[in-house]
């Protein structure tokens, strides 16, 4: 589990493509420290399995059905990737419960800056409209995010300078893809509900 709490910008290195799937290399100084084969990583909120890992990088494989549901297929070698580490049991829950799980992808449609934050405007599927409120959560890119204003395509979320400075919302720019999950707490609730229905 993650909290959505970005601990580090990182930067794809060297990708290899494979006949279904991807091969990333991926430097992250502070994510690698004490990393083993076998955690798991997200990497722009999808979460990845250390293959291998050298120095102050690692190595993850992305299979196909990946690839085809998150932006990762658009990276490349020098993209900037935010990494996190899962959260320990016990640790302090700074954003919220974060499965790594990407549910689809959005896209930046517009960013207005103003003095001391930035409000940016990010496509919705229709899909998970129903799963996006105002004043709730959702994650972009991995990042934990409060939804300022939700509407049937598009939501809306206000930037501080320091998600700015340190993930990759601060230089995004509208026509860039972006990861998308929503509240697992929302969906559960959903199918709990349909399951009580269906038993009238």
């Amino acid at each position: 589990m993650f909290t959505g709490i970005v601990e580090e910008l990182g930067e794809i290195t060297a990708v290899e493509t494979l006949d279904d799937a991807c091969r990333f290399r991926v430097r992250g100084p502070a994510v690698t420290e004490g990393a083993r084969h076998g955690d798991s990583i997200a990497v722009n909120g999808v979460c990845l399995t250390v293959v291998d890992h050298e120095g102050d990088a690692f190595t993850a494989d992305v299979m196909a059905e990946t690839l085809n549901r998150s932006s990762l297929g658009a990276l490349a070698v020098g993209s900037r990737v935010n990494l996190e580490r899962p959260t320990a049991v016990g640790a302090r829950l700074g954003g919220h419960i974060v499965q790594g799980h990407v549910d689809g992808t959005g896209e930046i449609l517009e960013r207005k800056p103003s003095e001391h934050w930035e409000l940016v405007r990010i496509s919705l599927p229709a899909d998970l409209a129903r799963y996006v409120v105002e004043k709730g959560s959702i994650t972009v890119d991995g990042i934990s995010l409060t939804v300022v204003d939700a509407g049937p395509d598009f939501f809306t979320v206000s930037l501080i300078p320091t998600t700015l400075a340190l993930t990759t919302l601060g230089i995004k720019q509208p026509g860039d893809p972006v990861n998308l999950e929503v509240d697992v707490i929302a969906k559960y609730v959903e199918r709990l509900l349909g399951a009580q229905g269906s038993t009238k």
